[in-house]
C-alpha cells in the first residue's frame, strides 16, 4: 500500500514541471543567459583623462583680418610684390573719375540692385569690419600700423553720415552715403623688377577715396581725403565687384580687381618716393612745368625697363624693322600690277584730252570762217 502511495505522489510532483507553458521556459531560459553574459564581462574600469596635445600660441588677429584670408582662399588675387626685389619704383596717381577710363568706379552714385560704384563697396566693407581701413595724415603717406586704424563710429561722426546705431550694429540708409561726392581717388603704385622671374610688374598697393564738398560757407569745394586701404587686403573683396568696362558696351562686364590689376585707369603723378619728401608741386611752378616732370617720371620708366634687357630689346626691335621691311617688299609686285593696270586708263585720259583739243581747235576755226564770210556753215560733231 504504501509503494502505491508513493508512486502517485512523484507521479503528482512531476507533472506540473511537465506541464510549464513555452512563454515561462523562454523567460528563464533568457535569465540563464543574462546570467552567464554578466559572469564573462569585467567590470568596468574608470577611464582615464585624455591627454590633450600642446596647443601652439597663434597671433591675435582681428576679425577684419580673419575674413579677408577666408575671402582671399574663395577668390585668390594676384600675388604680392616681392620684399626682396632688386628694383623699385613708387608712384602716387590721382585718378579722376569724370575721365572715361576712370569712370567706372564712379557709377552708379546709388547702389541699384546688385551694382554700386567702389566707394559704396568699401564703406560697407569698412561698417561690416571685414576690411580695416587707416587715417589720412598730413604728410599724404600711408601708415598701416595698428594705432592709425580707423574706428567706424569716429568715421561717421567725422564726415557727418547719419547712421542709427543699435546693440553695437550701425544702420545707413544708401541715400546718406557720400558716394556722389567722391569723385577722385588716390592710388599708390609700385613698378619693380622681380629678379626671380625677370619680369616687370606694376602693382597698386593702396587706394584712398577722395571726397570733394563745399566748406562751410558753401562756396568753395574742399577735397578731403578719407582714408588709405591695403589693396592686398581688398582685392579678394574687390574680385566679386563687377564693374561696366565700357561705354559702347553694355554687357562688358569687369571686375574691379581686374581692373586695377591690368591698370586700365588713367592717373596723372602728383607724387613720387624721394628723399626730400616733396610733391611735385613743390618744385614745379607752372603746369607746363608740371607736365614736363610727369613725362619725365615716366620716360625713366620704360627707359630703365630697356636698359635692363639691353641687348634684347634692341634684337626685338632689329627683328620688327626686318619684318617691316620684308613685308613692304612682299607688297611692292602687287603695287606695280596696280600701277599696270591704271596705264590705260592714263592713255583714255590723254585720248580725252587730245578729243577735246581738236573739239576746241574746230570751235576757234568755225569762229574764224564766220567772222572772214557772211555765210553761216554748221559744224556737227560726229561720235566716234
Amino acid at each position: 500500500m504504501k509503494r502505491i502511495f508513493f508512486a502517485l505522489l512523484s507521479c503528482l510532483l512531476v507533472m506540473p514541471a511537465i506541464a510549464q507553458p513555452p512563454a515561462r521556459i523562454r523567460e528563464a531560459q533568457k535569465a540563464q543567459q543574462t546570467q552567464q553574459q554578466t559572469a564573462v564581462l569585467p567590470e568596468p574600469v574608470a577611464k582615464a583623462p585624455a591627454v590633450k596635445a600642446p596647443v601652439k600660441a597663434q597671433p591675435v588677429t582681428n576679425s577684419a583680418t580673419t575674413v579677408s584670408q577666408r575671402a582671399d582662399l574663395e577668390f585668390p588675387s594676384a600675388a604680392e610684390m616681392p620684399k626682396d626685389v632688386s628694383w623699385r619704383r613708387d608712384i602716387y596717381r590721382v585718378l579722376d573719375l569724370t575721365q572715361d577710363k576712370n569712370a567706372v568706379l564712379y557709377y552708379p552714385e546709388e547702389p541699384q540692385e546688385d551694382r554700386m560704384n567702389l566707394f559704396t563697396y568699401l564703406f560697407k566693407l569698412m561698417m561690416r569690419k571685414q576690411i580695416t581701413v587707416y587715417n589720412y595724415t598730413i604728410d599724404g603717406n600711408e601708415d598701416f600700423s595698428a594705432t592709425n586704424a580707423v574706428v567706424p563710429k569716429n568715421f561717421l561722426e567725422r564726415n557727418h553720415i547719419r547712421f542709427e546705431e543699435k546693440a553695437g550694429r550701425f544702420r545707413i540708409e544708401d541715400s546718406d552715403i557720400p558716394s556722389g561726392e567722391v569723385n577722385t581717388y588716390y592710388i599708390k603704385e609700385s613698378t619693380y623688377f622681380n629678379q626671380h622671374t625677370a619680369t616687370f610688374h606694376t602693382q597698386v598697393v593702396a587706394i584712398c577715396p577722395v571726397r570733394k564738398e563745399l566748406d562751410e560757407f558753401g562756396t568753395t569745394p574742399v577735397s578731403t581725403p578719407l582714408f588709405w586701404v591695403k589693396y592686398a587686403d581688398v582685392a579678394p573683396f574687390l574680385a566679386k565687384l563687377s564693374l561696366n568696362g565700357s561705354n559702347y558696351n553694355n554687357a562688358a562686364i569687369i571686375s574691379a580687381d581686374d581692373y586695377f590689376t591690368t591698370n586700365q585707369y588713367d592717373g596723372k603723378i602728383y607724387k613720387t618716393n624721394n628723399l626730400q619728401g616733396k610733391v611735385l608741386a613743390n618744385y614745379c611752378k607752372t603746369d607746363s612745368d608740371m607736365t614736363r616732370e610727369q613725362k619725365r617720371i615716366e620716360k625713366e620708366l620704360t627707359t630703365f625697363e630697356d636698359h635692363v634687357w639691353g641687348a634684347d630689346s634692341a634684337q626685338l626691335k632689329r627683328m620688327e624693322l626686318e619684318k617691316a621691311i620684308k613685308d613692304s617688299l612682299a607688297n611692292l609686285p602687287q603695287q606695280t600690277e596696280k600701277t599696270a593696270t591704271k596705264k590705260p586708263a592714263s592713255s583714255a585720259t590723254k585720248v580725252k584730252k587730245s578729243d577735246a583739243s581738236t573739239s576746241n581747235s574746230s570751235r576757234s576755226q568755225t569762229k574764224r570762217q564766220k567772222s572772214s564770210s557772211s555765210t553761216s556753215y554748221t559744224v556737227r560733231r560726229q561720235k566716234h
